[in-house]
């Protein structure tokens, strides 16, 4: 189990082929309904969504994989299917590939859920004791929404500190109550229908399939520079933990997902390696 030296391989098998086909036709689709003109929004349908979002669907399970953000996520993407899944569609059967792959974005995505409802849950909880007070004409209105901007970093740092100024200022103001109401709702739904697309879960299950099976198989970074595929996978694996714990502001890549796609893929694979050894190389 060293490298890779295949006696029959294609270039482009058939289940590695059509997905790249889907993927493509889904990321034409995408880039052609949109828009302030169309009322339909591919996203809003197909992408995932937290379960606690009205959005949320359960075929977005399977459909946020054949979704990408731009050119540059949905190559990235592909090219690692093609590279890593054609040596495991050689070397497993279509059959066999394509149940591994949509196993392992069936679990990238359950695993980056529960991740997500546990960062959306102080979101959550804030957002409720705002909507109670402002129901009930709590005299706790203002403390609540200060409480909720606060946690939940609304806006830059000046403007945010001016919108609690604000609050603290007038907080028998009704008409302003009701604004700033508008306006934490606005923030709260955008916040939880935030969506997921991209077929990375899935992808980084094949990688660590790959590397598990064929560590010692060089790469080339950049097609120049060999290194062995068991150091590239504990790097970027040990990349993405990091920064999955360091949950930096701004971070709009599903950390989480990359972490449970690779985790779903190493098990299958080691399970299928345990009890079926002829499979494998």
């Amino acid at each position: 189990m060293t490298e890779f030296r295949p006696s029959r391989f294609e270039i482009l098998p058939t289940i590695v082929k059509n997905l790249l086909i889907i993927n493509g036709l889904f990321f034409l689709a995408q880039n052609t309904f949109k828009g302030p003109s169309v009322n339909f929004s591919i996203e809003d349908v197909l992408a995932l969504h937290a379960w606690q979002s009205d959005l949320f669907k359960p075929w977005q399970l399977v459909t946020h994989m054949f979704l990408h953000g731009d050119l540059g996520h949905i190559f990235g993407n592909m090219f690692a299917l093609w590279m890593f899944g054609s040596v495991l569609e050689n070397l497993w059967g279509s059959k066999r590939f394509l149940t591994f792959y949509l196993i392992c974005g069936l679990g990238a995505a359950l695993i980056h859920l529960l991740f997500l409802s546990y960062e959306l849950m102080p979101l959550m909880k804030g957002y409720a004791a705002i909507f109670q007070q402002h129901a009930d004409g709590g005299p706790y209105q203002a403390d609540a929404m200060i409480n909720f901007i606060s946690k939940n970093k609304l806006g830059e740092p000046g403007y945010r500190d001016q919108l609690i100024s604000l609050i603290r200022e007038n907080p028998n103001d009704a008409g302003l109550m009701n604004k700033l109401f508008e306006q934490l709702t606005v923030f709260y739904q955008s916040r939880i229908n935030t969506s997921t697309i991209g077929a990375s879960g899935a992808v980084f299950g094949v990688l660590a399939a790959f590397v598990y099976l064929f560590p010692n198989t060089y790469l080339y970074i950049y097609f120049l520079v060999p290194v062995k595929a068991k150091w590239i996978g504990l790097l970027y694996f040990g990349y993405e933990v990091f920064f999955a714990l360091k949950n930096s502001a701004g971070d709009n890549v599903a950390r989480w997902a990359h972490i449970g796609g690779a985790i779903v893929g190493l098990l299958i694979v080691m399970t299928w390696n345990k009890n079926n050894k002829k499979t494998f190389y």
